[in-house]
């Protein structure tokens, strides 16, 4: 396997890295994602898709949270420290229900961890990001959350998460 750029770099070169990127990024350097928080799963039914998850593939389900704001029912399904979020549309106006009419089920977002989401949603736009949320909006499992909008990244919709501690 060919490794990544800056796998196998001395600590000096990641440092350089990081100045360039802050030299070149409009003065915002570069923070790092803390870690892949969960994956979003659109399914039509909590009840037709839980099965398959817990009694097919053994996992738990650790919870189920109605989200109004996004118009969702959501089952968190824990899979070692990353979680899957299967998430039900509750009416045909949710986001999620336009996803399934055009892709179907499946996969919808990845949820990255962070620290201090306002700091890093800025970052992101100074770095030319276009956001679908400027300001972070309550999640599910009480988190602050923002996507930025898949054109802006490879036709990936990436979620900024960040739980607990942060402001």
């Amino acid at each position: 396997m060919k490794k990544c750029k800056k796998e196998g770099k001395k600590k000096k070169d990641v440092e350089m890295h990081r100045w360039f990127a802050t030299e070149n990024n409009k003065g915002v350097g570069v923070m790092e994602m803390k870690k892949v928080d969960h994956i979003g799963i659109a399914v039509k039914s909590l009840e037709e898709a839980l099965p398959f998850y817990t009694d097919t593939l053994g996992l738990s389900c650790v919870g189920i949270e109605t989200v109004e704001s996004e118009q969702v029912r959501v089952a968190f399904l824990k899979v070692g420290d990353v979680k899957l979020e299967l998430l039900e549309p509750l009416s045909e106006h949710s986001p999620i229900a336009s996803f399934i009419e055009k892709r179907g089920e499946g996969i919808h977002h990845v949820a990255l961890g962070v620290d201090d989401i306002e700091l890093r949603i800025q970052e992101l736009k100074n770095n030319g990001i276009r956001m679908i949320h400027e300001q972070p909006k309550r999640g599910a499992g009480g988190a602050r959350i923002a996507f930025m909008h898949p054109k802006s990244a490879h036709g990936v919709l990436y979620e900024l998460c960040e739980r607990g501690g942060g402001r």
